[in-house]
């Protein structure tokens, strides 16, 4: 059998420091635990316009369509605000989740220990903090037609989006979330606005619809996706998985983020059919964007990307035990006090840089 390949795509700004990191790991994996991959590597974002004058080329939306999990960094910066709307970064990325029809994307927002005092809230309230937000990511008013810039015929303008859903697109996320919930506490909170929009209604009704018919096993409870955000950073520790729109989702899961302390701590991944071999359709990424203020000073966290790497072995791969170890070398390296500057507050001092992280990790692996 080949060995299981990634295709790593760096992407922008802080992109290549943290991904640099996560092939560290990777190499120590294929070292120490007969762990190997077939890694490429291409670009994607900024970087792929630079070069192709696109966010992402064909040849590289092809490569990704045959991967068994794609990687990626992080799109974007200040260099390309003044790009056409159709070729901005962040078009690489969006494109590649809708044609690979990435539809669920798993945001698990989990408080180390280590890091239980560095939230803004106070530690009774996050420590063991571990929820799963499952955000729907093909479809709703980020993709919905009609959609544009248009003139109103009265000397203004008029932008449009379309926040649209069907039966199947809700039923398929919600299945996602169910399957994880058997996995973890085996408890469900769907969210949406059912109150005032109609696509919120039927989001509410699929959902319960999948449960009744499907999962009746699973604890399933309902709430307004604004009475959600308020609940998120009243009582955290309730939920166990989340479920949500594209919108919802965006926005839930980073305000969940900063329950952990940091963005540079929080992994992700996106999810989608499985393939002919069995592996799903897969790409990863941290939920941090591409800081250009700080790259190429070795002041980003890698834990994100590393960790967005953990998700790959468990949910591609089927290799749990190896993602357990990974997430273990994390946390003795942040129980022994190893700080980026994210983790230190302004002046970030004392702090460790993105390669010395990188290799603490990387010599937890072999201590564990």
């Amino acid at each position: 059998m080949p060995n299981p390949s990634l295709l790593i795509l760096p992407g922008d700004g802080i992109g290549p420091e943290v991904m640099a990191e996560v092939r560290k790991v990777i190499a120590w994996f294929s070292d120490h635990r007969d762990v190997a991959f077939e890694v490429a590597e291409d670009l994607v974002g900024g970087a792929a316009y630079d070069k192709h004058g696109t966010p992402l080329a064909d040849a590289t939306m092809a490569r990704a369509q045959k991967a068994d999990a794609v990687l990626l960094g992080a799109v974007g910066g200040p260099k390309y605000d003044k790009l056409d709307f159709a070729v901005k970064p962040e078009r690489g990325l969006l494109r590649l989740r809708k044609e690979m029809d990435l539809f669920a994307n798993l945001r698990p927002a989990q408080c180390f220990e280590a890091l239980a005092d560095f939230s803004s809230l106070k530690r009774d309230i996050v420590s063991g903090l571990d929820i799963m937000i499952v955000r729907e990511l093909t479809s709703g008013v980020y993709f919905g037609e009609p959609r544009g810039i248009a003139d109103d015929n009265e000397g203004g303008r008029v932008g449009t989006n379309t926040h649209r859903y069907t039966t199947e697109e809700i039923r398929r996320v919600a299945r996602s979330a169910f399957e994880l919930a058997r996995k973890r506490d085996n408890r469900v909170c769907s969210m949406e606005k059912s109150n005032v929009m109609e696509a919120g209604i039927l989001w509410r009704e699929e959902v319960q619809w999948v449960h009744d018919e499907e999962y009746p096993d699973v604890e399933l409870t309902h709430m307004l996706a604004d009475s959600g955000a308020m609940q998120l950073v009243r009582r955290p520790k309730q939920f166990d998985v989340i479920v949500t729109d594209n919108l919802f989702g965006d926005l839930l899961s980073d305000a969940a983020a900063m329950l952990t302390g940091s963005l540079g701590m929080l992994p992700s991944a996106s999810l989608g059919a499985p393939m002919e071999n069995g592996r799903p359709k897969a790409l990863y990424e941290p939920v941090h964007g591409s800081a250009p203020d700080i790259a190429g000073q070795g002041k980003a966290n890698p834990i994100a990307c590393i960790l967005s790497f953990a998700m790959a072995l468990r949910y591609s791969f089927d290799l749990g035990d190896e993602a357990t170890l990974l997430k273990g070398a994390v946390e003795a390296v942040l129980a022994q006090g190893l700080r980026t500057p994210d983790l230190l507050g302004e002046e970030g001092r004392d702090a460790v840089t993105t390669s010395e992280m990188g290799d603490a990790i990387v010599a937890a692996l072999g201590a564990g």
